[in-house]
């Protein structure tokens, strides 16, 4: 006997293949990415991203990495916002626990729905700590890479062995020093505490030693470790200033203090006026390295783009300190 048909069971049927069928094509519409590896791992930051290869919608709308302490993190975690379109992009996350284990996934949102790149996992760098002076000026640090870096200017005015670095103001004495001299910017100690002193190559250099214990004047080749380790010439800047308008006159969206080294612009005082230049501006540092004439290295960094630039300069000009431990 044949059995009755049911109009009702085979509209049921009819309806759900389609939205199912649907349903299942849509959610492979969603975008394809991988993760990128993690680099420029600090205390509280590191850097990855990720290269969207697929977008079939056509439709991204959004595009970041998101973290957590647990597996395969999603956008209801942590995360960074970073435009839309395929490709390679990075990002930085902030805000991290000192010697910490984290995973990150890359995302990608389209009209169809999320997709996520591979969970990669890294530890933070363990909290770096304190350095003190001989003036019991306290300075955080930062590891970057191999080398451990003070976070703020020197602001010292002694020697290691206690003997003074003397404060000099009038410009005539500055321009014929041939000794380590040091000055506040503008002649105004209160700018001592956010961008510490200026000091002549001479105090730099000095056999009695700027640095603390245990650190030292960072040499020419010293710094390209740095710099090389954040990009290069040509983009480590924007891993080593400070972001924000707090301090440098300009930002933009590149800029986004990756290495924790938060670079400020100190300006600087030339050796022959003895003016005081461009705070706000650039910030510029010596290096323990000379050249075989009257000239010494130093490094800057300018409000306007992402190079560290070498110079060349007469060591009685003032400029400021950044100590690397030993």
């Amino acid at each position: 006997m044949r059995a009755k048909f049911n109009s009702t069971k085979l509209l049921i049927i009819l309806f759900i293949i389609p939205v199912f069928i649907s349903q299942s094509c849509k959610k492979d519409k969603v975008p394809v990415l991988t993760t990128s590896p993690v680099s420029i791992i600090t205390q509280t930051t590191a850097t990855s991203g990720g290269n969207i290869s697929v977008d079939e919608e056509g439709t991204l709308t959004t595009r970041g990495i998101c973290w957590s302490t647990g597996t395969n993190p999603t956008t209801s975690d942590n995360k960074t916002s970073n435009g839309s379109g395929i490709g390679i992009f990075e990002s930085v996350m902030m805000g991290l626990i000192p010697g910490t284990t984290y995973h990150v996934r890359a995302y990608a949102t389209n009209s169809s729905g999320t997709g996520y790149g591979d969970d990669v996992t890294f530890a933070t760098i363990p909290g770096a700590g304190t350095v003190t002076d001989i003036d019991n000026n306290v300075y955080n640090t930062v590891t970057i890479g191999t080398q451990t870096w003070m976070v703020e200017n020197l602001k010292t005015k002694r020697y290691r062995n206690g003997d003074n670095v003397p404060v000099v103001n009038d410009p005539v004495s500055w321009e014929n020093l041939t000794t380590g001299a040091c000055c506040y910017y503008n002649d105004n100690s209160n700018n001592a505490g956010t961008y510490g002193l200026l000091y002549n190559w001479y105090a730099a250099s000095d056999s009695r030693n700027i640095a603390p214990e245990g650190w030292h004047v960072p040499s020419l080749a010293e710094w390209d470790i740095l710099i090389n380790y954040l990009g290069g010439q040509f983009a480590a800047s924007y891993k080593l200033k400070e972001s924000g308008t707090m301090h440098w006159i300009q930002t933009d969206d590149n800029v986004t203090n990756a290495s924790n080294f938060s670079a400020l612009p100190g300006g600087s005082r030339a050796y022959n006026t003895g003016v005081y230049n461009n705070i706000g501006f650039l910030g510029s540092w010596w290096t323990s390295s000379k050249d075989a004439n009257i000239l010494s290295f130093c490094k800057v960094m300018f409000t306007s783009d992402g190079q560290v630039t070498l110079y060349w300069q007469d060591r009685r000009n003032g400029m400021s300190i950044r100590c690397l431990k030993d």
